[in-house]
């Protein structure tokens, strides 16, 4: 019976994934923001992560680890993630950097949430890369688990796109205040924080890659030659 609950929090994680990209979906800043719909998002999106929290420690404390939720699991976590960034990127968090150009002059916009299609792909090559480098590494039946970098990288990028919803749902309550400049930076600071150890946290995994690469080779050297 308890065998299936960490895999039940899994598939819920998912499901909770779907319902959040579909409440993107629907907010516009600039037409359907209604601050109902960012609020909802920030409770979905935290009670995923309290998922993701229950169905480890679960699995670890009832001894029930399994191939399904080696795969599944983080495969929830990069969905999330990755369409959470995909989603700040896009055309629902596009504002003019002026509302009343004038005439002639070109449009400029940018992203409310301080997310462009550039960091999306760094966070994106990353994840490819370390999928890439743990399929084989595991292929050639050496382990690749996860390291704390991996996980710090998580933690941080579930923070971030926390305060990115705080930020934008909240943002003509900060200019009241006069707390946007303030806000603004941090929510800047998690952003370019979450990249630097996105690219660190990659480049950990090569080193590890590279190491049981290099440590192979010398194995095989070491062995004599079939007769």
């Amino acid at each position: 019976m308890f065998r299936h609950v960490p895999n039940a929090l899994t598939g819920l994680r998912l499901l909770l994934a779907f319902v959040f990209f579909a409440i993107l979906s629907w907010y516009q800043y600039e037409g359907r923001g209604d601050p109902t719909l960012l609020n909802s998002a920030f409770v979905v999106y935290l009670v995923a992560l309290i998922t993701d929290y229950l169905d480890g420690y679960l699995a670890r404390k009832w001894h029930v680890e399994g191939t399904f939720g080696r795969v599944i699991d983080p495969f929830v976590d990069k969905v999330l993630v990755l369409g959470s960034f995909a989603f700040f990127a896009g055309k629902n968090f596009i504002i003019p950097d002026t509302e009343l150009p004038n005439p002639g002059q070109l449009m400029v916009v940018k992203t409310i949430t301080g997310v462009t299609p550039a960091m999306v792909v760094i966070l994106l090559a990353r994840e490819l890369l370390v999928t890439s480098l743990r399929g084989e590494s595991e292929s050639a039946g050496r382990n690749f688990g996860a390291a704390f970098s991996g996980k710090l990288k998580m933690v941080l990028q579930s923070i971030t796109i926390l305060i990115i919803l705080v930020f934008v749902n909240y943002l003509p309550w900060l200019k009241t205040h006069q707390y946007e400049s303030a806000a603004r930076l941090v929510r800047d600071v998690f952003i370019y924080l979450t990249i630097v150890v996105t690219l660190a946290s990659g480049l950990s995994y090569v080193r590890t890659a590279v190491a049981l690469y290099q440590a192979r080779r010398t194995r095989d050297a070491a062995e004599p030659p079939p007769k």
